[in-house]
């Protein structure tokens, strides 16, 4: 008689224990495949990258705009420097603790949101080309051809191109 109440324990167990691994792992893919009612979202962004960031729990791809990598270099007067990263910081000083607005379009193929987000109604994405530390992408063309004028961020430097960087170094996009 004491093994029935048991089995039954160790059964339940098991059973809480599944649905929560596959509850999770499904509410993630969920996640990723849903799109965001009105496309708004909003709050206080941790940044990522040059070019993305993390946004009430969404991460968030700056639509329009490619930034080196963190790891990417650059070389400016015989020096090397880390323009990856620098351009991550730079995108901290756009945010600087405020809150982000991003409106978001579509998904990638990675899941992630791709949106032009904004601070105090400035887009961050633009501000990133104009300031040097991102590549137009179609969009921003204009911004570009201002910092590259100007030789503002990468464009004081000899680099590759971040998307030629990431396929010569096997990342994905």
């Amino acid at each position: 008689m004491r093994r029935i109440p048991r089995a039954r324990w160790v059964l339940t167990i098991l059973l809480v224990v599944l649905a929560a691994f596959f509850g999770s792992s499904g509410f993630e893919q969920s996640r990723k495949t849903t799109p965001i009612p009105g496309g708004l979202i909003t709050g206080i962004a941790k940044v990522i990258d040059g070019d993305s960031l993390r946004v009430s729990g969404h991460e968030v791809r700056l639509l329009g705009i490619d930034a080196p990598e963190g790891r990417q270099t650059c070389e400016r007067n015989g020096q090397i420097w880390n323009c990856g990263e620098e351009s991550r910081r730079e995108l901290q000083r756009q945010i600087a603790g405020m809150k982000v607005s991003c409106k978001s379009h579509e998904r990638d193929q990675h899941g992630r949101l791709l949106a032009v987000c904004f601070v105090n109604s400035k887009s961050l994405n633009a501000a990133m080309v104009e300031r040097g530390f991102a590549l137009a992408y179609g969009d921003f063309q204009r911004e570009e051809r201002s910092a590259k004028a100007a030789g503002r961020g990468i464009w004081s430097s000899t680099f590759t191109r971040p998307r030629d960087w990431r396929r010569q170094h096997g990342i994905g996009q």
